[in-house]
């Protein structure tokens, strides 16, 4: 009896990880992975959080897409980071699959780190990166898939370029989520060849989807009141959240 109240705790604990991961998403346009996947890896082993959030992440990140506008304009001018991320999210999810994750958390969190302390609004930081050249949006789009791959958490590379660049949000979003589903739909089909996801999983990830875009549903509505430096201040918010997590996590594990 003691087993299976263990059981059904972790099961609405997660139910409420991907209710709460969906609301941040819906009202930042991005975020769901990053937030689900720590929160998750508390309990379960960190592969086990990336598999247990496959599914209601590209459930999240196609609700997103589809509810977005000019996404085939974004495609055309963001190729070369596009397929930087195919690139990337190959290689990634492979290392994923072969090699313990744990050290690259470290990694991931001294360059948010890094990240934080440069500061996204001064552009004494920023100049350096040049504006629509296809090379660096290879090679952040090359990073993060690599990064999504093996920590399941793109955003945190994707913010350094998109935030440097004279860019609105709604301009912003949509490359995003493209970016992610990329990498989860490839995720998806490595792990899934390598043995690490099967149908029970995939049947497990049901509910817990639907419990995504739920939350997703009631952040979007948050979301459309939220002014521009609220925005960003709750981007730092997070970030300083996730890095704090993946050093703890590495430093326990």
């Amino acid at each position: 009896m003691e087993l299976i109240a263990n059981e059904t705790l972790i099961h609405l604990y997660l139910l409420g990880v991907m209710i709460f991961a969906g609301i941040v998403h819906g009202s930042l346009g991005i975020g769901f992975p990053m937030v689900a996947t720590p929160l998750i890896a508390v309990f379960l082993d960190v592969r086990l959080a990336i598999l247990m959030t496959l599914v209601p992440t590209v459930a999240v990140n196609v609700a997103t897409i589809a509810g977005g506008t000019d996404q085939m304009r974004s495609i055309k001018e963001y190729a070369p980071m596009f397929l930087g991320a195919i690139a990337g999210s190959i290689i990634g999810a492979w290392m994923l699959a072969v090699m313990d994750p744990a050290p690259f958390r470290l990694a991931l969190a001294l360059l948010i780190i890094l990240y934080l302390f440069t500061g996204v609004n001064s552009s004494k930081y920023t100049e350096w990166l040049p504006h629509h050249n296809r090379a660096v949006m290879f090679g952040f789009g090359l990073a993060a898939g690599i990064s999504g791959g093996i920590t399941n958490v793109m955003v945190a590379i994707l913010i350094i370029y998109f935030l440097s660049q004279p860019m609105t949000r709604s301009k912003m979003l949509p490359i995003f989520n493209i970016c992610f589903l990329i990498g989860k739909v490839i995720q998806l089909a490595i792990l899934s060849f390598a043995g690490w996801v099967n149908l029970s999983l995939i049947y497990q990830s049901i509910l817990p989807a639907v419990a995504a875009l739920g939350g997703l549903w009631c952040g979007m509505k948050i979301g459309s009141q939220i002014s521009k430096e609220i925005y960003k201040k709750m981007l730092h918010f997070l970030l300083v959240f996730l890095a704090i997590v993946l050093i703890g996590q590495f430093l326990l594990t």
